[in-house]
């Protein structure tokens, strides 16, 4: 069942998803070579609960952490290790879900790490300007695909491909809710959006192709070819002008 939310509901989730805008923000400056993808979930893990929210991902479905951590051809679901130490031209996908009162915000964005090669800018550029391109469709009257063609349209557009085993999801008093928000499609298909739906966009794209498998700790997904891939994700309200990005945090 798809949830509408009241305006109220909208605001509880919103709050929920500020904490991760910010959480994300905050890790920007903390992603360094040396560091440890153990010491940016504990950084994480503090940032949440001093505002008052908790880790959404910390004991769910067993997931071990509060963060999820993932590097180069990890597409999502890494765990942080004190033993995974971030180098120089890596790439970095941080997934971030928050609960406060009863509501979940997720967000997500891949970070590079000092330098990184052309090929993974663009990569990096053309998932976040995907993402944009699917928020931009997450308009009352429209259906769910039109967010996923969107995406899938971005992304080949620069040689690129999407997760197909990977979707998106709604929001809001559950962490994953219908409906499914997939990165591929054809327009004009799938639910009807409606005012007070809150979905979690999220296209993964690969730098190669687009098959992907989940390592023996039973969390990880990597790119089969082993080629990097990128994360980006907003928790996103359909609104009654149109959608309303609640996990993007504006400039100070």
């Amino acid at each position: 069942m798809i949830r509408i939310n009241t305006l109220n509901e909208v605001a509880g989730i919103r709050e929920s998803a500020q904490i991760v805008g910010k959480c994300l923000r905050m890790l920007e400056g903390e992603i360094r070579p040396g560091v440890t993808t153990l010491k940016l979930d504990q950084i994480a893990e503090k940032f949440i609960r001093d505002m008052g929210g908790e880790p959404a991902f910390k004991g769910y479905r067993g997931y071990p952490a509060s963060i999820c951590a993932s590097v180069n051809e990890e597409v999502v679901h890494g765990i942080p290790s004190a033993k995974r130490v971030l180098r120089e031209g890596d790439v970095i996908s941080l997934d971030i879900g928050v609960r406060r009162e009863g509501w979940y915000g997720d967000a997500a964005r891949t970070f590079p790490v000092g330098k990184v090669s052309a090929e993974a800018v663009r990569l990096l550029e053309t998932t976040e300007r995907a993402l944009a391109k699917g928020i931009a469709q997450a308009r009352e009257g429209g259906r769910i695909s039109d967010i996923s063609a969107a995406i899938e349209r971005e992304a080949k557009a620069s040689g690129f491909t999407v997760v197909r085993a990977l979707v998106g999801h709604g929001i809001g008093r559950e962490l994953h809710e219908d409906p499914q928000v997939p990165n591929y499609g054809r327009p004009g298909e799938g639910a009807r959006l409606e005012e007070g739906m809150a979905l979690a966009i999220e296209p993964m794209v690969n730098a190669g192709g687009a098959d992907v498998v989940t390592l023996a700790d039973q969390w990880t997904v990597v790119t089969v070819d082993r080629k990097i891939s990128a994360h980006f994700e907003h928790t996103v309200a359909i609104g009654p002008n149109g959608p309303e990005v609640l996990s993007l945090v504006e400039a100070d």
